[in-house]
């Protein structure tokens, strides 16, 4: 039964080298001389290889192992056993042994390195030998076989990214229904809508709704289809792209095998130097991940804005009571998801940034900053779905609507004004609206007071669906 090395009592080093010297390794590790190295110089973030890029990792061996044995590279017992370790850190065994900081020099050979050790020497317990002996299974020479970092990273950065996107995009989708409900339920809800903070002219709640779940819609529509640039991997293209040291019937039967290990549908770069040289599909995936958390993050403005007060904001809807909101103010809520999503945005934003500038930084043959990419990537698309996620549970579909305020608001507003214009003329229209906003007189009386306009054509100009429906006042005016 395999036992985790973090289980076990440290009894004592094994000696391992590599091209700058010899180092003592634990004799129960499964890594080797060049994950210790990489995890004593990279101490960067505190944290570990992301379990997902781990497991594509493995995927990535596993497939390799096959393509080398079916074309007659690797022995049979030698792939059993690739095969059989790869498996196992499938099903969550040696997780604990990917001890590499995810930020780190060397375009991404210290992942690699920590995979081919790890899987190396589970082989060799495998086949009954002694963790080290790499006589027998060789992590360079067996699990890298027909391989380079400059191939594998960028494969498992993008198999990691498709695993991870379709949580992403389900909970976009999960907001687009709780927005669309919310859109039919307050459809006949009457507000003031307002351009650069002040009045406009009425609109109605659902429409507002309903344009949030627009641009979601159209969100998730970018992010499906950016995510198409993903499924396009450099394997077999080892160290520039040229193929070197990759048997040529590997190189045909390469992305197959990872596509049967990974239900996939990855392709082979039609040039795959170019694959290996840029990396400006993720810079697509991570700007239409920024796209979309603007978008969100604007929404979570409006929410606020509706939200506040209770007495001396707007005070149109209520957001769920999530959590007090002070320490010293008894009875103060907060609208704590609203900030959170922005908060993710932010970040977002960020590592948008930080993507951009890696991905531009990459030189000649290779971009040696994948690393940060990956780490930022990964962290924008687990953060946005889980950010919508609360989003939607805390916030959006436990939405209520102020009905009477929003009407009250509405009422003695200004704006309607617009609505009046077309039946009297802008001038006239501008006199009531100044006489109004000097003598706090509502827009309605002011009219009739001046014979402007009968009551009946007001309550058929100012009805609030004419005014929040394109060409129904217009019509209006033809008929009178």
């Amino acid at each position: 039964m395999l036992k985790e090395a973090s289980g076990e009592k440290q009894m004592g080093f094994r000696t391992e080298s590599d091209s700058i010297g010899t180092k003592e390794v634990p004799k129960t590790a499964y890594y080797g001389v060049q994950t210790l190295r990489a995890a004593e110089n990279f101490n960067i973030t505190g944290l570990k290889l992301h379990m997902e890029f781990v497991n594509s990792l493995a995927q990535i061996k596993k497939a390799s192992a096959i393509a080398n044995r079916e074309v007659g590279l690797l022995d049979r017992n030698i792939e059993t056993a690739i095969v059989k370790a790869c498996d196992e850190i499938l099903d969550g065994s040696l997780h604990d042994q990917f001890i590499v900081d995810p930020i780190q020099g060397g375009a991404g050979t210290s992942a690699n390195m920590n995979a081919n050790e790890v899987i190396a020497n589970r082989a060799i317990e495998i086949l009954g030998g002694e963790k080290g002996n790499y006589d027998i299974v060789h992590p360079n020479d067996h699990v890298n076989m027909g391989q380079s970092t400059n191939d594998v990273i960028p494969t498992a950065g993008k198999i990691t990214a498709l695993k991870l996107l379709p949580k992403a995009l389900m909970q976009l989708s999960r907001l687009n229904d709780a927005l669309e409900a919310k859109a039919k339920e307050y459809d006949n809800v009457i507000k003031m809508g307002r351009t650069q903070m002040q009045d406009a002219v009425p609109i109605r709640l659902g429409q507002e709704f309903k344009a949030y779940s627009t641009v979601v819609k159209r969100d998730i529509a970018r992010l499906t289809k950016v995510t198409e640039e993903l499924m396009v991997v450099n394997m077999g293209g080892t160290a520039i792209g040229t193929g070197i040291n990759a048997d040529e019937e590997y190189l045909n039967k390469i992305v197959p095998a990872l596509n049967s290990v990974t239900a996939l549908d990855l392709r082979q770069a039609e040039d795959l130097i170019d694959a290996t040289q840029n990396v400006d599909c993720f810079v697509a995936v991570s700007s239409a991940l920024k796209t979309c958390a603007v978008s969100l993050s604007k929404m979570s403005n409006d929410l606020r804005l509706m939200s506040s007060g209770p007495r001396t904001g707007f005070e149109e809807i209520n957001l769920p009571p999530k959590q007090n909101g002070s320490s010293i103010m008894p009875g103060k809520v907060n609208p704590v998801i609203p900030e959170v999503m922005s908060q993710v945005a932010f970040n977002i934003i960020g590592n948008d940034m930080t993507i951009t500038m890696a991905a531009e930084a990459g030189q000649l043959e290779l971009n040696a900053f994948e690393p940060v990419i990956f780490y930022k990537l990964f962290q924008s698309i687990e953060t946005l779905a889980n950010g919508v996620n609360t989003l939607v549970d805390n916030c959006i579909i436990g939405i209520t609507a102020n009905e009477e305020r929003c009407k009250e608001l509405v009422d003695n507003s200004v704006g309607i004004i617009t609505a009046i214009c077309p039946h009297v003329g802008y001038k006239k229209a501008a006199n009531i609206a100044k006489a109004a906003i000097k003598t706090g007189e509502p827009v309605r009386k002011l009219l009739i007071q001046e014979g402007l306009l009968k009551e009946s054509d007001l309550n058929e100009i100012l009805d609030p669906v004419g005014m929040t429906e394109p060409g129904i006042s217009a019509k209006y005016l033809l008929s009178h």
